[in-house]
């Protein structure tokens, strides 16, 4: 049996067994919990890692190297019972790397298909813009639509799938910028920022005998995540809060301040993040704080600012969010 068709397997024997408020409060304490272990003083960046796999959608971090953004990646990774493969994202990574390649076996006489590195439920994007554009591409169609066709023939991935990719800034040497698109898959994008005084001391002292990852053990399975995927989606989200998030998306298309504002691909990953967002935080309906809480998260990454502002400013796409945020009417009677 191909590696595929053992994907495809796995996700038909997926258990779809509801749960409840309870049991998803427990699990998802547990997964917390246990990245806890690992990274210490980020709770915000570990909870952003967990609604993007909630969501369905996949984590861009982005700092300066030795924060712990592959950490945190590995962390969440280990947490759960599930395939994870690495990518490390080189000048010379060819697309062939990430998706698979067909090799022609002389003893069948027919090509094979090789999965590539992205055939795992998480897939870790190490320094994903130190490689070409072109490499980069290769994981649009695995992000958006869990598939990958090489040879004209369709493969379905591993279901939960998460793309977790960590980049440098792009005053780094030897770095590329995201295309817009690329850019656009991610669900969110965070910084992990340097840890305080008592955080590094603390690492120094639990580092300084072992490597605290190889005592995490999964808190969970990989089949067990789906169930915790459908509950979040099953969050109610009122009519006029879909049209406040449809309101706050608008908004940056005409904002005089961004040249590119968000896609209509940001406005339902807003909404996705936000169901899972009340979620953990014990409620079965999204309130209008959940939305703009997530908001720079989701969109910021996505936009480009109105030509000059990058210079006029450190923070303009922040900024006109903020501004943006201010001036749309929250809904009458929306729940708070």
């Amino acid at each position: 049996m191909h590696a595929t068709d053992t994907a495809q397997t796995a996700h038909d024997a997926v258990d779809t067994t509801p749960i409840d408020a309870a049991e998803f409060a427990l699990r998802t304490s547990a997964i917390l919990d246990s990245i806890t272990e690992v990274i210490d003083g980020k709770d915000d960046a570990i909870r952003s890692a967990l609604i993007c796999l909630l969501a369905q959608g996949h984590l861009l971090v982005e700092d300066v190297p030795g924060v712990g953004k592959t950490m945190l990646a590995r962390a969440l990774a280990a947490s759960i019972d599930a395939t994870v493969r690495r990518i490390q994202f080189t000048p010379d990574l060819l697309p062939g790397d990430i998706t698979g390649v067909s090799v022609y076996n002389p003893v069948a006489q027919e090509f094979e298909f090789k999965p590539g590195a992205v055939f795992a439920h998480i897939v870790i994007a190490d320094e994903i813009n130190r490689s070409s554009p072109k490499t980069q591409s290769a994981l649009l169609e695995a992000m958006e639509e869990g598939q990958v066709t090489v040879d004209g023939r369709s493969r379905p991935l591993p279901d939960p799938f998460l793309v977790v990719a960590t980049q440098n800034p792009l005053e780094m040497e030897g770095t590329y910028a995201l295309p817009e698109a690329q850019r656009d898959r991610f669900m969110m994008r965070i910084s992990m920022g340097y840890p305080d005084a008592a955080a590094e001391t603390l690492m120094l002292r639990q580092r300084d005998v072992a490597n605290p990852l190889d005592e995490i053990r999964p808190v969970l399975a990989a089949t067990d995540v789906r169930g915790l995927i459908s509950w979040a989606r099953a969050v109610h989200v009122a009519p006029a809060l879909e049209e406040y998030a449809v309101a706050l998306s608008q908004a940056t298309r005409s904002d005089p301040n961004l040249h590119l504002g968000a896609s209509p691909r940001a406005t339902l990953q807003l909404v996705r993040a936000a169901k899972v967002q009340a979620a953990l935080d014990g409620r079965d309906y999204v309130v209008p704080d959940d939305l703009t809480v997530l908001l720079p998260a989701v969109f910021a990454h996505r936009m480009i600012p109105a030509r000059g502002l990058h210079r006029a400013g450190a923070r303009p796409i922040e900024t006109a969010l903020e501004a943006i945020v201010r001036r749309t009417p929250v809904p009458v009677g929306a729940p708070r």
